[in-house]
């Protein structure tokens, strides 16, 4: 039995929580009830809908737009680009050997490096920018009007930001890292996956050629 909204599972169609909140609230007010009564009823239930959207797009545990999020976002961003020409680098990164640090020092100081990445990585990027969790330890981030040569200074500060971070867990100091691969629209991409398996291939790189490096897909 869920306990709270939190521990749910959301898989709600885009548009359709708007449709319910709107069509309760009409309901509501052709109550035969006084009207100070239906306007706490209705902000009541305006909290719920606020709260039930946002959990349906936002990982609990870091704050970040969760992977649903990202395949509804990702999808406009990439066609927008097509349409306009406009530039668009996505960016795949992920924690360097972060199953170690869960076997080594437990779940719970995982979920202490999560936050503190995802937190490094909030402050780096700009506020155009759109961080997500797409998975694990594994994030991607969505970077507007941004070619692969202008995204080179932000990814290299976040990925020593990460390196650099003063991190402690029960009095034992780690020292994290982060593997990126990024890659730049172009129209010899034709759609939104060929994009993040372009991406994919890019991080993979980095991942095995020595890892705490960022790797530029040279896809034509």
């Amino acid at each position: 039995m869920v306990e709270n909204l939190e521990d749910m599972e959301f898989a709600i169609p885009d548009g359709l929580l708007d449709e319910i909140q709107q069509n309760i609230e009409n309901i509501i007010r052709d109550f035969d009830v006084p009207e100070e009564n239906k306007n706490e009823v209705i902000k009541q239930i305006n909290y719920i809908y606020t709260r039930t959207k946002y959990l349906s797009i936002t990982d609990e545990l870091t704050g970040l737009s969760n992977r649903r999020c990202f395949d509804s976002t990702f999808e406009k961003e990439f066609l927008r680009a097509q349409r306009y020409n406009n530039k668009l680098t996505l960016v795949m990164f992920d924690i360097d050997f972060f199953k170690k640090v869960n076997d080594t020092y437990g779940h719970q100081c995982g979920d202490y490096i999560l936050k503190q990445v995802s937190n490094a990585a909030l402050q780096t990027f700009r506020k155009t920018d759109t961080v997500f969790r797409f998975g694990g330890e594994e994030f991607v981030v969505i970077l507007t009007e941004t070619d692969i040569e202008q995204s080179i200074i932000p990814l290299e500060r976040f990925r020593k930001t990460v390196e650099t971070l003063d991190l402690n867990y029960q009095n034992q100091k780690l020292n994290i890292t982060v593997s990126i691969g990024a890659c730049q629209l172009t129209p010899e991409i034709h759609t939104a996956e060929e994009f993040l398996h372009q991406t994919d291939n890019a991080l993979y790189e980095a991942k095995n050629s020595g890892r705490n490096k960022t790797v530029l897909s040279n896809y034509q």
